[in-house]
């Protein structure tokens, strides 16, 4: 089922205590823009299929990953996309953002999802594997 815009983003917004929903929604936008760029086929149209409209078309719409990013990358790429972010600052709002999106997707989808991704990706969805 998708997620309502209102949900979705007071979610973001209360895990990355963001001062605001626009800021919540930038960054929203940058890291699923990422995600999208890495996701493909079917996973990337099911994940798309549980976020708000809005969000989906910037998951469905990315520019393609010339190759997959580790975690750490992802990181730094998205803090290179967020005006005024640090790896740090970048951290956070990734755990934000996908923490929130893991919640949407339920277990057999976030399975799938990090299937497609690098190893470590568990992390940032704020579902680490059992050791």
């Amino acid at each position: 089922m998708r997620m309502r815009w209102e949900a979705f983003l007071s979610a973001v917004q209360e895990r990355g205590e963001y001062p605001s929903r626009g800021e919540a929604q930038r960054v929203a936008r940058v890291v699923l823009a990422l995600l999208g760029a890495h996701l493909v086929g079917e996973v990337r149209a099911e994940v798309a299929a549980r976020l708000p409209e809005a969000f989906a078309l910037v998951l469905l719409n990315p520019l393609p990953a010339a190759e997959p990013l580790s975690p750490e990358r992802f990181i730094r790429a998205t803090a290179a996309w967020i005006e005024g972010a640090t790896e740090q600052t970048a951290t956070w709002d990734v755990s934000a953002v996908l923490s929130v999106v893991a919640d949407s997707l339920g277990g057999d989808l976030l399975n799938r999802t990090l299937l497609q991704l690098p190893p470590g990706y568990d992390l940032l969805f704020g579902r680490p594997e059992p050791a």
